[in-house]
Formats: structure tokens, sequence, C-alpha cells
């Protein structure tokens, strides 16, 4: 934005405006034709390139907090009949305006001018602005001076300024020797101050009204001895960030009414048990980032009322027996990144009564063998434990019972530590805990346990980012009755069934980013759920892509296919093929010849060949179709033809190899010679039984027999076979049951041409008796009595 009046004109409606930010534009100047709204009172102009105002005077007069800190070109004249009365923060850093030359063109009360970044380098400059703030009777309750490169400050600089009531801030110089507040005489009265390396005497000068002191970001390299003795009533102290590498054991001596310490990011590595002795009133000690090893004993014993102690960062790798003694009301303790490999129950169970913070993120915390072990289990009002990121590979093995005692726990953070696995009951013991991170914990690619959450029912928030799970299942997740919030970001999730969501009544987040999620049916009612729901946010949800599909996108890939149930149909085929596959060997078994008869005869049939048949059947072409094998070719061709086609005999008989109609299908040559033909014979040997095509005619004629009930079928054996080779053949026994069958009586007879005559007469005699069902019904009364004995010799 370049044009500030435009800028006015657009907010001037804004009755309510508060604050307006302008910083990182391309302002020029502030000409308007409008004012602001009488509502404001912030305005930000910072990092513009602001080197004329031009504004009318009275333009910035409702203005409290005005910032034009960085514009290069500003300079003092600008502020020249500009009313800044109500004005309680100006922040002029890093402009050209003279902090002297202000206070001559402008009328703005000088205690609520930051001086810093004006270029007060010198004491010299330092002393004129006090000068010119004592001739304006100004007051000082807050005197900064950052960032003015300062690098020494001389006896008594601040001598000729106003009584300072407040702070006095002189962090981001360059200062190493503060030299007991000889800088400071004068300030009889004066409240808050911050130090560097000092070197007391005493002597009868002192600042009992100073509160505050700051010293941050300068570099201060030590502290001595009584170096905040002129101070008594200081409360808060900050040296943090400088370059301290010693601090005598008396450097904090008489500061009873300190509050806070701030000595972190320094090269500190040695603390002693008198070092905070006198510091009685103590609530928070910040010791980040230096370089302590060891925590000896009764160390911080004179701190009971320390509230926050906070060591992280630093190089601890052993905490003695009695480290934290003394330390009553201790509720919150940071010992991150440090080195301890191990965690003491007894240590910490000193402060079972008041710890409820307890961080121990980036030790070397690691359990390699599977034991029963609790080092919480006296801390029951602990409410926070950090154990995130053990170095170097995790905590790798939580031990059966690790978080036993911790009913108060609310949150737990155990995110990038290498964990093998976590048994079902390791959470058991945290039922009020309310947050849970996992994430990055597991080693590779399993499956939560289920009933793990079974008794965080108060759980709010969970994070499970990359912990390799593969499905949302209602036995790890179902109880998670008051869930809100839920990340699964990087797992290897494929399809979510929206009825477990509609289990988490209260969930509202939810991060499903970087899973593989299929753009196939299993997931349509997820896409449903996605478009319908209105409680639940599915972050980057148009930016989940589809795995497979490339520029696919999971919310609108096509569902239409997965409408049809394809469930009842596949049910109905695989239940019909199961039945068949079942039913087929029976029927195999049973009705093989049977079905295989039909099957032909509706093959005749469909050809047009059935009506044909059955004529010819009618007309009976033949006396008799012989049905034999091969191998008894013989017997037929040298007895059975002679004594029946010769000798004046009159039958004609229907033989395959002679009377066969060549090129037709042998099926349809076997079906016509037994229809067409008054019987079948069936010559029957161990051959015969053997033989398929044989088996295939003794059927036809058998079904002709028993289900068209017509007299068709004669039984000639010509060797005796056993009753147990016939089983399988069971309409061949039928036949033998209801059926005369004859015997051929072979040259080991007595007298063969007399038995072989009667054969021979009463296989005639069979061929020609009657075709009617009558007949046949007598012929199965009378079955049996011209039984094999008849022509046996």
């Amino acid at each position: 934005l370049n044009n500030f009046s435009e800028i006015v004109e657009s907010v001037a409606n804004l009755t309510r405006l508060i604050k307006l930010d302008l910083c990182d534009n391309n302002l020029t100047s502030l000409h308007h034709s409008l004012s602001l709204p009488k509502s404001l009172t912030t305005l930000y102009l910072c990092k513009n390139r602001l080197a004329n105002l031009a504004c009318k005077n009275q333009f910035l007069s409702r203005i409290r907090f005005l910032d034009f800190s960085y514009n290069d070109k500003l300079k003092a004249d600008s502020f020249w009949d500009l009313d800044l009365r109500n004005v309680s923060h100006l922040n002029l850093r890093h402009t050209q305006v003279s902090a002297v030359e202000l206070l001559n063109f402008s009328n703005m009360n000088t205690s609520f001018v930051d001086f810093s970044g004006m270029n007060l380098t010198s004491s010299s400059q330092l002393k004129r602005l006090c000068a010119l703030l004592k001739d304006r009777q100004s007051k000082l309750n807050k005197f900064t001076l950052q960032d003015n490169n300062i690098m020494t400050l001389s006896n008594e600089t601040f001598s000729d300024c106003p009584v300072i009531k407040g702070t006095m801030d002189l962090s981001h110089n360059h200062l190493t020797n503060a030299n007991c507040l000889s800088f400071m005489r004068g300030q009889n009265h004066l409240r808050n101050i911050i130090l560097t390396r000092l070197k007391c005497n005493y002597q009868n000068w002192s600042f009992p009204n100073l509160f505050n002191l700051s010293f941050r970001y300068n570099r201060i390299l030590s502290v001595h001895s009584f170096a905040f003795s002129h101070t008594p009533k200081l409360r808060t102290l900050q040296l943090n960030i400088n370059n301290i590498a010693f601090l005598a054991r008396k450097a904090l001596k008489g500061l009873t009414h300190l509050t806070t310490l701030r000595l972190d990011n320094n090269l500190l590595t040695d603390l002693f048990n008198d070092t905070f002795s006198d510091l009685c009133s103590l609530r928070t000690l910040n010791l980040r980032e230096n370089r302590i090893a060891v925590i000896f004993n009764k160390t911080f014993n004179t701190l009971k009322c320390l509230d926050i102690l906070d060591l992280g960062g630093n190089k601890i790798s052993q905490l003695k027996q009695e480290a934290f003694a003394g330390l009553q009301k201790l509720a919150k303790l940071y010992l991150d990144r440090n080195h301890l490999k191990q965690i003491d129950s007894c240590q910490f169970g000193r402060l079972r009564a008041t710890l409820q913070v307890l961080d121990l993120e980036g030790n070397k915390i690691s359990y390699l063998k599977k034991f029963s072990y609790s080092p919480f289990e006296n801390l029951t009002q602990l409410k926070d434990l950090k154990l995130t990121g053990q170095l170097p590979y995790g905590i790798t093995l939580l031990p059966n019972g690790f978080f036993n005692g911790l009913w108060n726990l609310t949150s737990l953070y155990l995110g990038n530590n290498r964990i093998s696995s976590l048994q079902s009951n390791i959470f058991d013991h945290l039922t009020s805990l309310e947050f849970l991170s996992l994430d990055n914990s597991y080693d590779g690619v399993k499956q939560l346990q289920p009933g793990i959450f079974k008794n965080q029912r108060q759980l709010k928030r969970l994070n499970a980012e990359n912990m390799g799970i593969q499905s949302l299942s209602a036995e790890v997740f179902g109880n998670l009755t008051n869930l809100q919030v839920l990340m699964l970001a990087k797992n290897d999730i494929q399809t979510v069934d929206p009825a477990l969501l509609k289990d988490l009544p209260k969930l509202y987040y939810l991060d499903l980013r970087h899973n593989p999620l299929s753009c196939t049916c299993p997931n349509s009612r997820l896409q449903d759920w996605t478009k319908n729901n209105i409680q639940v946010q599915l972050v980057y949800l148009y930016n989940i892509m589809c795995p497979v599909l490339r520029g696919a996108y999971f919310y609108n890939f096509d569902t239409k296919v997965c409408y049809l149930d394809l469930g009842v149909y596949l049910f109905a085929f695989t239940s019909t093929l199961i039945f068949l596959l079942s039913t087929i060997p029976l029927l195999y078994v049973k009705f093989y010849w049977n079905l295989k008869y039909s099957s032909y005869v509706f093959r005749s049939w469909f050809g047009e060949r059935w009506r044909r048949l059955r004529k010819e059947e009618e007309q009976c072409k033949y006396d008799a179709f012989i049905s034999y094998n091969s191998a008894d070719e013989k017997w037929v061709l040298e007895q059975l033809l002679p004594n029946l086609e010769g000798r004046g005999s009159s039958f004609r008989l229907c033989l395959h190899h002679r009377d066969f109609e060549l090129g037709r299908d042998i099926v349809d040559n076997i079906v016509a010679a037994v229809y067409g033909s008054h019987k079948t014979v069936c010559v029957v040997s161990q051959n015969y039984l053997r033989s398929e095509w044989c088996s295939m005619e003794i059927q036809l004629a058998s079904y002709r027999l028993f289900h068209e009930l017509q007299d068709v079928l004669l039984l000639v054996f010509l060797e005796p076979i056993p009753d147990r080779q016939l089983s399988a053949y069971h309409r061949m026994r039928r036949v033998m049951l209801k059926k005369t069958y004859l015997q051929w009586p072979g040259h080991d007879c007595a007298n063969p041409d007399q038995a072989q005559e009667l054969f021979w007469n009463q296989l005639r005699r069979a061929l020609k008796s009657s075709n009617i069902s009558r007949q046949v019904e007598e012929e199965q009364v009378m079955g049996g009595r011209m039984g094999r004995e008849q022509i046996f010799c």
C-alpha cells in the first residue's frame, strides 16, 4: 500500500476499529483527507518509507500506542506541532529521529518514550538526554535503552536523570561490565535495572526501590560476589543470553525479594548449595541452555517458594539423591534435552505433593528388558509428562506398569520413540488423560492393540501420526467417547468406516493426510460422510489424492458403480455354485447314466431325430440289438449269428460293426439301434463290464425297461460274474432281480451239446415274447423260474 489517504478513507466508517497494522508497506507520508475512527488507539506504521508525516496536528491525538520503527528516513522535525499528549508508548527504533531533538519538537509525555535503537551509544549522549528529561520534569517509570550499541557506562552516567521509578532495560547492547552500578549513583530512588559483571565494594548508596533489572543479550562474562547488594528489593533479574561462565557463590546475596531469576543461555557449569541461599521468595528460576552436568545434594534447599525450575538444554547426566530437597512448592520441573539415562522414583518422590509438570524430553532414557517398573508411582499430582524423543534410538520398550500411579495425569507425550510394542494394558492407570501424543513412536508398520484405550474415556486429543496404523477399528478407538481431535496423518490407512466416526460423538477435527485412502467402493460411504457431515473437519480434504489414479482426488472419485449391491449377487452365485459342487458328485454316482441318456435323447430330439427314432421304434427294423464287447466278437460271429439268423431261424439282428450307419454319430447309432429293435441282448463278460460304450448300451435298454415299462432287455452271461463286480452296475443287478437271464454253458459241462441247444431254445423263445407292458409285469412276477439252473449242465 502506498496511498495513506485511501487507507484512511477505507476505514473511516469502522466505528469500532481499535487496532490498525500497516507495517511492511510502501507508505511515504501520512497525508490524509479524512480523520481516523475515534475508536482507534493502536497504530502500527513500522517498516515503511516514511520521511515526512505531513498530517494535521490533531490527526494522532487519540492514539495511545504508536509504532514508527524501521522507517530509515524519518526525522525528528516530522513531529513538529503534532499533538501526541495521549501517546503512552512511542517506538522510534532504527529511525533518524534524535532523542534530544524529539524532546524539543514534540509535546508527548517523555515517560512513555521508548529510547531503544536511537543510537545513544556514549555516556555523554545519555547524560545530555537525562538533563533534558530532568528539565521537562519527566517521570520515568520505565527507562528502555535497548539496541543502542552501548559498550561501557561511566560512573554516574544517569546521575542527572529524573528518578527512575519502574524498570530500566539495557538489553540488546554490548555491555561487559556494570561495575557495581556505579553509573547509577545519584539515582538513590531507582527501582528496576539489569546488571552485568560486578565487583562490588560496600558503600553507603543503594537503590531500595529498584524492582526489575534486565541485561539480556549483552556480553557479560561473570557475576561476582555481592553484585546486587545495592538493590535489596529487586524482584526480577534478567541476565540471560550472555556469556556468563562464572557465578560467584554470593553473587545473589541479599536478594530476598527476588521472584524471577533468568540465567538461561549462558556458560554456567556448576551450581553450589549456597548460590541461591538468600532467594527465599524466588518463584521462577531459569537455568536453561547452560553447561551444567551434575545437580548436587541440596542445591535448591533454600528455595522453599520456588514454583518453576527450568534446567533444560544442559548436560545433566546425574541427579544426586537429594538434588531436589527443600523444594516444597515446586510445580513445574524441566529437565529436557539433558543426558539422563534413568528415572529414579526416590528423587522425584520428594516432589510428590506438588509436582504437576515433568519434562524429560530428549534425554537418553531407554529400557531393553521386560520387567515391572514405575518410576512415577509417587507422583500422584502429576498432570503433564513429556518423554518425547529419547536418544539415540528412543525408549524402545515400556516396562509393565510403567505409568502406574499417575491417576491425575492429563497430558502424556511419547512421540518420536521407536517403541517395539505397546501392550494393551500400558495406559490402564491413566484414567484422567485428556491429551496423548504417540506420533512417530512405533518401529515399523504395526497395529495398536485392541483395548489399549479402554480406560481413556476422558481423552480429548490423540496424536497418532506416522505409527503404521492400518485400520480404524472399534476395538481400538471405540471407547474414546470424549475425543475431539484425532490426528492420523502419515499412516497406512486405506479404508475408514464412517460408523466408527459416528461412535465418536464429540469429534470435530480429523487429520487423515498422507494415507493411501483407496478410491474404491469400500470408501464410498466415507466420501458420502465427508459431504454430509457438518460437525467434523477433515483437514485438507480437497488435497487428498487417490493413491492409484493419477490426478484423481478422494472427495470426488466416481462411486456410481458402488450403488449395485454386489454382495447379494455374489452370495446368490457362490451359494448356487457350492450347492452344485456338493450335489453333482452325488448325482453322478447315482444318476450318471440316466442323465447321460437324457442328454443324448435331448440332443437327438433337438436335431429333429427324435421323431424319426420313435417311428423306427414302431416299425422295429430289427428283432434284437446285440450289445457286446469287441473281445467277445468271435463268440457272437461263430455262435450267436448262426443260431439266430441261420439254421432256419428268421431273426434279424443289429450288429454295430455291420449295421451302424456310416458317418453318423455313434451315440445316435446306439440310440437308433436300441429303439429300432424289439429286444436288446447284452452279452456280458468281464470285458463287457469294463467298456464304457457297453455300459451306455445296457443303461439305455434298462431305461426302456424300468421307465417306459417295455420288455426289451435280455442278459446273456458268457462267464460267471461275482456279485461284488456287479455292485457298481446297479442297473444290471436290478435287471437280474426282475428279469430272466441266461448263462452260456461252457465245454466243461458233462453234456455241452445238449446244454447249448437248451440255451439257444430259451433265447429264441425270449426273443419271440411279446413287447407289451402287461407281459413285462408277468415276466417280473415269474422271474426266477427260468433261472440259471435251467441251463446248467
